[in-house]
């Protein structure tokens, strides 16, 4: 028999959210089981929320709402929560980030960038340097505690599976000096040899022109919805509609088709980064 945890309320506003959800599901004489049936979500995915350990989605807010009788008062809830774990990630963003670390797999492609995951502190700080130019020193440094915290996720060796597909351009155009752009693709490849990720270049000349302008991340989940995400330089988009994840599945299948094989995306960018180290341009 499972050990019941206790939750402290006055530990944050999560933690004060779940123990509410918990009184009033045991008020109900509901079990965690009863209270998601009829919802997309698991009893894990609940049962995590009520610990403060995760986010209400507003759907599931909807529906305990309609199923505990409570007048709406966790879909208001939401919003409070979704600022507290916000942290340094932007407000579009959020969400996104816990996501990932719930996810079993993670698909990504990015034409123009490394993606956040996979960057190393110089490199995400060149990014913010230039995407924030008026950040103030804390709160880059911030932001990129946030984005190097985000890649523990990696330190377990099972989850997620996590494929990315690349622009072959990225190892040319170097964001970095030499040393650093060296440092950034030896940490792809380093997590490559681990395989804790599969990375794919797609050159130049690929048919890829209608998603040039397009970051995507795909991913999946046990007890929830599979998740699109589209992000541009300032904002950012969800989309769990079954019928746009499918098609977006199918699109990312296409593009996964036409890049090179991971071995040979690998050898690449060990290539250029050690062309970097060397103080040579690769090709």
């Amino acid at each position: 028999m499972a050990v019941r945890k206790d939750i402290d309320g006055s530990a944050s506003v999560p933690e004060f959210y779940g123990k509410e959800l918990r009184y009033k599901r045991e008020a109900a004489g509901l079990t965690l089981k009863q209270l998601v049936a009829g919802s997309y979500y698991g009893v894990s995915y609940m049962s995590e929320i009520e610990l403060g350990q995760r986010r209400m989605p507003e759907d599931l807010a909807c529906h305990v709402d309609r199923v505990l009788k409570t007048d709406g008062f966790f879909e208001r809830r939401c919003e409070d929560v979704r600022k507290a774990k916000k942290g340094a990630h932007a407000a579009y963003f959020a969400a996104i980030a816990e996501l990932e670390t719930r996810a079993l797999t993670i698909e990504e492609w990015n034409p123009s960038l490394i993606p956040g995951l996979l960057q190393t502190k110089a490199y995400a700080q060149a990014v913010i340097h230039v995407t924030h130019p008026l950040d103030l020193p804390e709160e880059v440094e911030a932001k990129v505690s946030s984005r190097i915290e985000r890649a523990k996720l990696f330190d377990n060796l099972r989850r997620p599976e996590y494929w990315v597909i690349l622009h072959a351009s990225l190892l040319s155009v170097p964001l970095l000096p030499p040393a650093e752009m060296a440092e950034q693709l030896e940490r792809i490849a380093a997590l490559a040899q681990r395989r804790r990720i599969v990375p794919q270049l797609l050159e130049w000349n690929a048919a890829t022109r209608p998603f040039m302008t397009l970051q995507l991340k795909l991913m999946t989940f046990a007890d929830a919805p599979d998740v699109v995400y589209t992000e541009g330089a300032y904002h950012g988009l969800p989309i769990d509609d079954p019928a746009l994840v499918a098609q977006y599945q199918k699109a990312y299948d296409r593009l996964r088709a036409a890049a090179l094989s991971p071995e040979a995306s690998l050898a690449m960018i060990e290539s250029a980064a050690e062309d970097y180290r060397n103080g040579k341009h690769p090709d």
